[in-house]
C-alpha cells in the first residue's frame, strides 16, 4: 500500500458489499465548516507535529457500483482540538478516480471539549445531493458520550508500519 503520495493506496472493494447496500449516515456539518476548500488531498503538512494518518476508501451507490468523478471535501481539529477559522489549514477536497477511490494524507485529530476524536465529510456524486456525515475513531473511550457518534460511522483501521491507515467507503 502506498500512503502519503499521490498514487492511489491499494485498495480492494469491501468484502461485506452487497447488492442493496444501506446507504451512508448523514451528520450535521457543525459550525467550522468553510466552503471553498482547496483541491488537496496532502494535508499533514499543515501540522507536521501530528500523527500521520492515510484515510481512504470508496464512493459508491448503494448496489456496490463504484462512482468515479465524486466529490469528497474533509475538514477536522489539528493536533491541539482546534479548527482553522480564517484559512484551510486541514482542510481540502478532491475528486475519485475512475473506481470511485478517495484517499487523504492527513492527521488524527485531536479530541475538543465535548466531541469524540472525529473526521468531517461532503460528499457527492456528479449531479447528486450532498452527503454531510462525519467519521469515528474506534475504540475511542469518548464515543459513549458524543451525541453524535454512530458506530455504522467507524474507520476500519490498521497499523502500516509507523503510520496508521482508515479505511471507509461511502454510499451515496
Amino acid at each position: 500500500m502506498k500512503a502519503f503520495g499521490q498514487v492511489a493506496p491499494d485498495l480492494a472493494l469491501t468484502l461485506a458489499c452487497d447488492d442493496g447496500e444501506e446507504l451512508t449516515l448523514e451528520r450535521e456539518a457543525g459550525p467550522f465548516f468553510r466552503p471553498n476548500s482547496p483541491l488537496n488531498r496532502d494535508l499533514y503538512p499543515d501540522a507536521p507535529a501530528g500523527e500521520r494518518i492515510t484515510i481512504a476508501g470508496f464512493v459508491l451507490d448503494n448496489h456496490c457500483r463504484p462512482l468515479g468523478g465524486s466529490l469528497v471535501e474533509i475538514w477536522h481539529a489539528d493536533e491541539n482540538g482546534d479548527y482553522d477559522s480564517v484559512g484551510f489549514r486541514l482542510r481540502g477536497h478532491q475528486f475519485t478516480d475512475t473506481q470511485g477511490r478517495w484517499w487523504f494524507n492527513t492527521i488524527v485529530p485531536a479530541l475538543y471539549p465535548g466531541r469524540t476524536r472525529h473526521f468531517h465529510f461532503k460528499v457527492q456524486r456528479p449531479g447528486g445531493r450532498v452527503l454531510i456525515t462525519q467519521l469515528y475513531f474506534p475504540r475511542e473511550p469518548r464515543n459513549a458520550g458524543d451525541r453524535l457518534f454512530d458506530e455504522a460511522l467507524l474507520l476500519d483501521m490498521k497499523q502500516t508500519g509507523d503510520e496508521k491507515f482508515g479505511r471507509f467507503d461511502f454510499v451515496i
